[in-house]
Protein backbone atom coordinates (compact mmCIF):
# COMPACT_ATOMS: atom_id res chain seq x y z
CA UNK A 1 0.00 0.00 0.00
CA UNK A 2 1.43 3.48 -0.68
CA UNK A 3 1.95 3.75 -4.48
CA UNK A 4 -0.22 6.38 -6.62
CA UNK A 5 -3.45 4.85 -7.71
CA UNK A 6 -2.86 1.72 -5.46
CA UNK A 7 -6.14 0.77 -3.82
CA UNK A 8 -5.92 1.38 -0.10
CA UNK A 9 -7.94 -0.99 2.50
CA UNK A 10 -7.80 -2.08 6.22
CA UNK A 11 -6.77 -5.94 6.88
CA UNK A 12 -8.39 -7.74 10.09
CA UNK A 13 -7.64 -11.37 11.20
CA UNK A 14 -10.11 -12.92 13.51
CA UNK A 15 -10.21 -16.28 14.39
CA UNK A 16 -12.59 -18.68 16.39
CA UNK A 17 -11.62 -22.49 17.51
CA UNK A 18 -13.77 -25.19 17.51
CA UNK A 19 -13.49 -28.91 17.41
CA UNK A 20 -13.58 -30.74 14.09
CA UNK A 21 -16.64 -33.05 15.17
CA UNK A 22 -18.91 -30.10 15.93
CA UNK A 23 -18.18 -27.70 12.78
CA UNK A 24 -18.83 -30.55 10.99
CA UNK A 25 -22.32 -30.93 12.34
CA UNK A 26 -22.80 -27.96 12.40
CA UNK A 27 -21.67 -26.05 9.01
CA UNK A 28 -21.08 -28.86 6.83
CA UNK A 29 -23.54 -29.30 4.10
CA UNK A 30 -22.24 -31.23 1.74
CA UNK A 31 -25.74 -31.51 -0.74
CA UNK A 32 -26.50 -27.63 -0.78
CA UNK A 33 -22.49 -26.59 -0.41
CA UNK A 34 -21.60 -29.23 -3.37
CA UNK A 35 -24.18 -28.06 -5.21
CA UNK A 36 -22.49 -24.91 -5.34
CA UNK A 37 -19.55 -26.21 -6.60
CA UNK A 38 -21.23 -28.79 -9.43
CA UNK A 39 -22.68 -25.06 -10.97
CA UNK A 40 -19.16 -23.75 -10.94
CA UNK A 41 -17.07 -23.64 -14.09
CA UNK A 42 -14.13 -24.60 -12.38
CA UNK A 43 -15.82 -28.09 -10.82
CA UNK A 44 -13.72 -30.98 -11.97
CA UNK A 45 -10.83 -28.52 -14.15
CA UNK A 46 -9.12 -27.38 -10.94
CA UNK A 47 -7.14 -29.70 -8.65
CA UNK A 48 -8.13 -27.45 -5.77
CA UNK A 49 -11.84 -28.34 -6.66
CA UNK A 50 -13.86 -31.29 -6.18
CA UNK A 51 -14.55 -33.85 -6.95
CA UNK A 52 -11.57 -35.03 -4.96
CA UNK A 53 -9.79 -38.20 -5.63
CA UNK A 54 -9.24 -38.89 -1.60
CA UNK A 55 -12.47 -39.42 0.73
CA UNK A 56 -13.22 -36.17 2.25
CA UNK A 57 -14.95 -37.55 5.40
CA UNK A 58 -12.44 -39.55 6.29
CA UNK A 59 -9.70 -37.13 5.61
CA UNK A 60 -11.70 -34.01 7.79
CA UNK A 61 -11.87 -36.71 10.85
CA UNK A 62 -8.33 -37.23 11.06
CA UNK A 63 -8.01 -34.08 12.86
CA UNK A 64 -9.01 -32.81 16.55
CA UNK A 65 -9.63 -29.32 16.12
CA UNK A 66 -10.37 -26.62 13.76
CA UNK A 67 -8.51 -23.06 13.50
CA UNK A 68 -11.02 -20.99 11.40
CA UNK A 69 -9.25 -17.29 10.45
CA UNK A 70 -12.23 -15.41 9.03
CA UNK A 71 -9.89 -12.10 7.31
CA UNK A 72 -12.16 -8.61 6.68
CA UNK A 73 -10.60 -6.59 4.06
CA UNK A 74 -12.25 -3.42 3.86
CA UNK A 75 -11.84 -0.87 1.41
CA UNK A 76 -10.39 2.77 2.57
CA UNK A 77 -12.05 4.45 -0.28
CA UNK A 78 -16.12 4.52 -0.46
CA UNK A 79 -17.22 3.55 -3.94
CA UNK A 80 -14.50 1.04 -5.34
CA UNK A 81 -15.40 -1.01 -8.84
CA UNK A 82 -15.59 -4.81 -8.14
CA UNK A 83 -13.14 -5.29 -11.02
CA UNK A 84 -10.78 -3.79 -8.81
CA UNK A 85 -11.62 -6.58 -6.12
CA UNK A 86 -8.11 -8.34 -7.10
CA UNK A 87 -5.97 -5.47 -5.70
CA UNK A 88 -6.59 -6.50 -2.75
CA UNK A 89 -7.88 -10.07 -2.65
CA UNK A 90 -4.59 -11.39 -4.24
CA UNK A 91 -2.27 -9.78 -1.84
CA UNK A 92 -3.75 -11.08 0.81
CA UNK A 93 -4.47 -14.57 -0.57
CA UNK A 94 -0.79 -14.67 -0.96
CA UNK A 95 -0.44 -13.76 2.75
CA UNK A 96 -3.08 -16.09 3.86
CA UNK A 97 -1.88 -19.23 2.15
CA UNK A 98 1.62 -18.65 2.76
CA UNK A 99 1.19 -18.20 6.45
CA UNK A 100 -1.59 -21.67 6.19
CA UNK A 101 1.82 -24.11 4.91
CA UNK A 102 4.10 -22.65 7.54
CA UNK A 103 1.49 -23.59 9.85
CA UNK A 104 1.29 -27.03 8.20
CA UNK A 105 5.03 -27.46 8.40
CA UNK A 106 5.29 -26.30 11.70
CA UNK A 107 2.21 -28.27 13.51
CA UNK A 108 1.03 -31.02 11.24
CA UNK A 109 -2.34 -30.98 10.41
CA UNK A 110 -3.74 -29.56 6.93
CA UNK A 111 -4.52 -26.14 5.65
CA UNK A 112 -8.11 -24.89 3.93
CA UNK A 113 -7.48 -22.11 1.48
CA UNK A 114 -9.66 -20.31 -0.80
CA UNK A 115 -12.46 -20.44 -3.92
CA UNK A 116 -11.76 -19.38 -7.24
CA UNK A 117 -8.42 -19.61 -9.24
CA UNK A 118 -5.12 -21.25 -8.16
CA UNK A 119 -2.50 -19.40 -7.56
CA UNK A 120 0.22 -21.55 -8.13
CA UNK A 121 -0.70 -21.85 -11.85
CA UNK A 122 -1.99 -19.41 -15.28
CA UNK A 123 -5.71 -19.75 -15.23
CA UNK A 124 -7.41 -22.60 -17.57
CA UNK A 125 -3.57 -24.18 -17.58
CA UNK A 126 -4.56 -26.71 -14.40
CA UNK A 127 -2.75 -30.07 -15.28
CA UNK A 128 -6.03 -32.03 -14.40
CA UNK A 129 -7.55 -30.49 -17.56
CA UNK A 130 -4.73 -33.55 -19.38
CA UNK A 131 -5.39 -35.74 -16.49
CA UNK A 132 -2.10 -35.22 -14.74
CA UNK A 133 -1.19 -34.92 -11.34
CA UNK A 134 -0.63 -31.32 -9.81
CA UNK A 135 2.41 -29.83 -10.50
CA UNK A 136 1.97 -28.33 -7.01
CA UNK A 137 0.83 -30.31 -4.15
CA UNK A 138 2.49 -28.82 -1.78
CA UNK A 139 1.13 -25.94 -2.52
CA UNK A 140 -2.74 -26.51 -3.09
CA UNK A 141 -5.20 -26.90 -0.90
CA UNK A 142 -9.22 -27.00 -1.44
CA UNK A 143 -11.42 -24.39 0.52
CA UNK A 144 -14.07 -25.40 3.01
CA UNK A 145 -16.51 -24.63 0.61
CA UNK A 146 -15.01 -27.18 -1.64
CA UNK A 147 -15.38 -29.99 1.46
CA UNK A 148 -19.05 -29.22 1.91
CA UNK A 149 -18.80 -26.01 4.34
CA UNK A 150 -21.10 -23.31 4.76
CA UNK A 151 -18.80 -20.36 4.70
CA UNK A 152 -21.77 -17.95 5.22
CA UNK A 153 -22.87 -19.15 8.23
CA UNK A 154 -20.04 -19.62 9.83
CA UNK A 155 -18.81 -15.99 9.15
CA UNK A 156 -22.14 -15.09 10.80
CA UNK A 157 -22.10 -17.78 13.85
CA UNK A 158 -18.47 -17.90 14.91
CA UNK A 159 -17.18 -14.05 13.89
CA UNK A 160 -20.66 -12.06 13.66
CA UNK A 161 -20.12 -10.75 10.63
CA UNK A 162 -22.37 -11.58 7.58
CA UNK A 163 -21.02 -12.09 3.92
CA UNK A 164 -21.69 -8.87 1.73
CA UNK A 165 -22.01 -8.78 -1.56
CA UNK A 166 -21.43 -6.59 -4.13
CA UNK A 167 -24.07 -4.25 -6.07
CA UNK A 168 -24.25 -2.44 -9.91
CA UNK A 169 -20.48 -3.53 -10.30
CA UNK A 170 -19.24 -1.65 -6.61
CA UNK A 171 -17.69 -3.61 -3.95
CA UNK A 172 -19.53 -4.07 -0.71
CA UNK A 173 -18.09 -2.12 2.43
CA UNK A 174 -16.03 -5.52 3.06
CA UNK A 175 -14.88 -8.29 2.18
CA UNK A 176 -14.24 -11.45 3.79
CA UNK A 177 -11.75 -14.44 2.84
CA UNK A 178 -12.41 -17.56 4.90
CA UNK A 179 -9.64 -20.41 5.54
CA UNK A 180 -9.50 -23.08 7.70
CA UNK A 181 -6.08 -24.98 9.51
CA UNK A 182 -7.53 -28.67 10.52
CA UNK A 183 -4.74 -30.07 13.29
CA UNK A 184 -4.33 -32.70 16.56
CA UNK A 185 -1.73 -30.06 18.05
CA UNK A 186 -1.76 -28.41 21.37
CA UNK A 187 -1.03 -24.61 21.16
CA UNK A 188 -1.60 -23.41 17.80
CA UNK A 189 -1.19 -19.90 17.41
CA UNK A 190 -2.19 -17.74 14.35
CA UNK A 191 -0.29 -14.32 13.84
CA UNK A 192 -3.10 -12.15 13.22
CA UNK A 193 -3.03 -9.51 10.98
CA UNK A 194 -4.22 -6.36 11.77
CA UNK A 195 -3.20 -2.87 9.39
Amino acid sequence: MGMENQLMYRVEDFTAEIGVEEYITRFRDVERVGGYCRACSNYGRSWGCPPFDFDVERHLRQYRHALIVATRITPLEERVPFSRSGEILLPERRRLEHQLLEMERRYGGRAFSYVGTCLYCPEGRCTRLQGLPCRHPDKVRPSLEACGFDIGRTTEELFGMPLKWGRDGWMPEYLILVCGFLHNAEGVVWEKCNK
